[in-house]
């Protein structure tokens, strides 16, 4: 048996390097480590659907921290995967036939694409795009030229599509909406997003189920709402499953299939932590627990679960929140991100718009801005006040 560790994270993601840097910063003295089965020091991954799969960016500039930053903090990288969870004994057993014992261990687990339960999804075409990995496997099939479908039309659909047509692809952006989050932002902005996703260039086919997708010899084709949609490759980028396998095997309380925690980021278990895509945290003003897949909040959460870790205080009070680029266009978004009642959408004379979402009791639970800072940061904070009322 190894060394207890002050605070063992299982992920190699923002969530799990935030928690190492805000333990060490609050004090936190023990050993640290980062178990993660991704053999990379945690990277940005926003560039990923943005400028790198444009063929802009530079990969090189994606670690969140370097070699020597990790050496000098005394942060390990242990490049395998976790296969088992003991709150009880405090322990970690890893694929390489290891186990770590801990103090605190951070579940940062993440969460992964959802794959359509459809005939033809294990077609070799067909890609997810999460990792740097996956990313190189698209793009090793991407030919200049070549025709993409992308099915589903969240945020990360919308932008990986016009980033695409930015590198030369002809793409097909296939949405079960009549609008891209049309659900989610209300049907005035999702025409908005309609707009500048036809004006990249993107093919839109809306109000389409996928049924199938069928195996031909160069291309694949996706069956959805009647067309026959054909691509070189097939990015499914419809929605994502928190990986709460290790909590769920060790006892740990779920919420909607997700770790549930509480303002400080602790789990049932009260040696184990949860931070990130994987858990649904409660929020001090919301007063409820919720659900984010931001790369914000997962750094944010991850800093909270450090200092929890490290005895110090600390509590989830940021609003939920994000910025999405389409193209060259630019949306910040807060909210709480669990529903609202109304929607209004107020235009600028410079182009830019702002949308305030409000519940039944007329208080503010979102805002979404383009070209529109002073009306970000504002409904931000009111969001907050609102809610304290």
């Amino acid at each position: 048996m190894s060394e207890r560790h002050g605070l063992l994270a299982i992920g190699g993601g923002p969530a799990a390097l935030a928690a190492a840097r805000a333990y060490r910063a609050a004090g936190g003295r023990g050993a640290v480590a980062l178990v993660a089965d991704e053999q990379t020091i945690p990277y940005q991954r926003p560039p990923l659907t943005k400028q790198l799969l444009r063929g802009e960016g530079d990969e090189r500039e994606l670690p969140l921290e370097s070699e020597q930053w990790l050496r000098e903090h005394g942060i390990a990288l242990v490049a395998t995967r976790a296969l088992a969870l003991d709150p009880a004994a405090r322990r970690v057993a890893l694929a390489d036939g290891r186990e770590l014992a801990y103090e605190r261990c951070l579940l940062a687990t993440g969460a992964e694409p959802v794959r359509l339960p459809v005939p033809g999804a294990d077609d070799p075409r067909v890609r997810v795009l999460r990792t740097r990995h996956q990313l190189h496997q698209l793009l090793a099939r991407l030919d200049a030229g070549a025709p993409v479908v992308v099915i589903g039309s969240g945020f990360i659909g919308c932008e990986a599509a016009a980033s695409l047509r930015r590198r030369g692809n002809p793409v097909t952006l296939v949405s079960a909406e009549p609008a891209p989050l049309a659900a989610r932002l209300g049907d005035a902005v999702a025409a908005r997003l309609r707009g500048w996703l036809e004006q990249e260039g993107v093919e839109l086919v809306v109000d389409a189920e996928v049924e199938r997708i069928e195996h031909g010899e160069q291309l694949a084709e996706v069956v959805a709402g009647g067309r026959r949609c054909s691509g070189a490759v097939v990015l499914m980028a419809a929605g994502m499953r928190p990986r709460a396998e290790l909590a769920r095997a060790a006892g740990i309380v779920l919420e909607e299939g997700a770790v549930a925690v509480d303002v400080t980021m602790r789990t049932s278990a009260g040696s184990v932590l949860a931070a990130g895509d994987v858990c649904r945290a409660e929020h001090a003003f919301a007063g409820r627990r919720l659900r984010v897949e931001h790369w914000g909040d997962a750094l944010a959460h991850g800093e909270i679960a450090g200092r929890t870790a490290a005895g110090a205080p600390a509590r989830w009070e940021a609003v939920p929140g994000f910025w999405s680029t389409i193209g060259d266009r630019t949306l910040k978004h807060a909210a709480w991100g669990d529903g609202h009642a109304e929607v209004e959408l107020r235009d600028h004379p410079d182009g830019g718009f702002t949308a305030s979402y409000r519940d039944a009791a007329g208080r503010l639970v979102g805002v979404l801005a383009h070209d529109a800072d002073d009306d970000y940061e504002r409904g931000r904070d009111q969001i907050v006040a609102d809610a304290r009322e």
